[in-house]
């Protein structure tokens, strides 16, 4: 289905991202990776899908770099067609005693990158199919992008402006082939949310499996994790046909955290 399209996913060596980038590829997209950690298995995993794959490091809270990274895109495949905007760090903390440092770090990679990479990415996209338009800019908000939590203020404020920045960015494309949709996901296991496990598995002296029921017993209805192939899945029927005319969607699957 997407054939001869390039996506470019950040934070996409692993969880999430590396899970919306498979999919992607399954469906014929080339790849450009973007993240720390291990490259080079994500790498050769997609390539024996037989599409081609690309890495660059930016470090996503750093302009310059998104910038560099774009023109890289573009040199390796033409254009970025499908823009998956996921990098996305996390702090915990109670507002009076948040460091000024992290909020700064949460904003500039959870919610800047984002509108650095969507306004770098649109012109190739609206001049598209004879200036008609063609692009998909799917935003990975999260759940804290509809509600709220206590000790993650820097989180929840990125993640609505996530959802915020979708909005207008599908309205001002509303009339050309180019959709701006958020994703918004509840409790998925990653390396991110292990680590809450594992600490409150080693705060309460209880086992792994224990943490995880609490946890999700906490704000999850359906006591399961949304895993990252199913998020890949929603994000595959975003660059459909189907979708289309779905535009400034905050599409949530979160076992029915919202609902409540």
């Amino acid at each position: 289905m997407l054939k001869g399209k390039t996506a470019l996913v950040t934070g996409s060596t692993s969880g999430i991202g590396l899970g919306i980038a498979t999919s992607l590829a399954a469906q014929g997209a080339n790849i450009v990776l973007n993240g720390f950690g291990d490259v080079e298995s994500p790498k050769a995993a997609i390539a024996a899908m037989g599409v081609k794959v690309a890495y660059h490091g930016a470090d996503m809270s750093k302009p310059a770099e998104i910038e560099d990274m774009m023109k890289f895109a573009a040199a390796q495949f033409g254009q970025v067609d499908i823009l998956v905007n996921n990098a996305g760090i996390q702090h915990v903390a109670k507002i009076e005693n948040f460091p000024v440092e992290r909020w700064d770090a949460v904003i500039a990679i959870n919610l800047s990158s984002a509108f650095h990479a969507t306004r770098l990415a649109l012109p190739a996209m609206q001049a598209a199919n004879g200036g008609k338009g063609w692009g998909r800019i799917i935003n990975v908000a999260s759940v804290h992008g509809l509600v709220g939590s206590a000790e993650k203020s820097a989180y929840v404020a990125a993640k609505h402006g996530i959802v915020g920045l979708t909005k207008v960015t599908a309205l001002e494309n509303a009339t050309t082939g180019v959709t701006c949709n958020a994703i918004c996901p509840g409790w998925v296991l990653t390396p991110l949310v292990q680590k809450q496990v594992d600490a409150k598995a080693a705060a309460g002296g209880i086992s792994n499996e224990q943490a995880t029921q609490l946890l999700l017993g906490e704000k999850e209805p359906s006591m399961q994790f949304t895993t990252p192939e199913e998020l890949g899945a929603l994000a595959v029927f975003f660059c459909s046909s189907a979708g289309n005319n779905v535009r400034g969607v905050a599409w949530n699957m979160d076992g029915g955290w919202a609902a409540q």
